[in-house]
């Protein structure tokens, strides 16, 4: 587990997959600040939000980000070089021919889309290609997919517990997947530049 990006690292990830909550739109911000094309990799995100509510992500982060940002759907394909959110009320998988699908089981600790969801199906389908992140959030969704991940082979890495606006999804992750990276946010960012090209 490292606290800092060595100035050596390379990680070539096929996809990059990103769950957050409370906080988590600031958070994912300051993630993309500064990011451009062209990408290598796909991020797919899961966040957090109150059930029923119409998603405006993709309007947020469209206005504000220099790559082309869409709501994930149906057996659409997870294609390089674009931001997908998870749709509000369903889970959403990565399937192993790289296209997403949609549940609508129950709640995975209270949450739907589910962060663990989303990281399991990843771990299956990408396994050793992909990075992830677990990002400030008031609930322990994420934890279990992030050590799936780790187990798979993957690159994993939270946000720095004591910098986070909610402490308990990242604090969840250090504690059940024993991630590669710990770091703030302006680590995290550099990371993830450092991944998807």
């Amino acid at each position: 587990m490292k606290h800092d990006l060595p100035a050596d690292f390379a990680f070539a990830a096929e996809m990059v997959a990103i769950g957050a909550s409370a906080g988590g739109v600031d958070a994912l911000l300051a993630l993309f600040d500064g990011l451009a094309p062209p990408l290598r990799a796909s991020v797919v995100i899961v966040l957090h939000l109150p059930e029923g509510q119409e998603s405006r992500l993709v309007d947020v982060f469209g206005m504000r980000l220099r790559l082309p940002v869409e709501e994930a759907r149906p057996h659409g394909p997870v294609e390089p070089g674009r931001i997908y959110f998870a749709p509000p009320g369903y889970h959403l998988l990565v399937e192993a021919d790289r296209s997403f699908s949609l549940s609508c089981d129950p709640p995975v600790l209270f949450s739907r889309p589910s962060i663990d969801v989303l990281f399991e199906s990843c771990a299956e389908a990408i396994g050793d290609g992909l990075a992830a992140m677990l990002l400030t959030g008031a609930n322990e969704d994420g934890a279990e997919g992030l050590a799936r991940i780790h187990a798979a082979g993957g690159l994993t890495a939270v946000q720095d517990p004591d910098e986070a606006a909610h402490a308990t999804m990242p604090a969840a992750g250090l504690r059940l997947a024993e991630p590669d990276f710990v770091l703030p946010l302006a680590g995290l960012r550099a990371l993830l530049h450092t991944v998807v090209r």
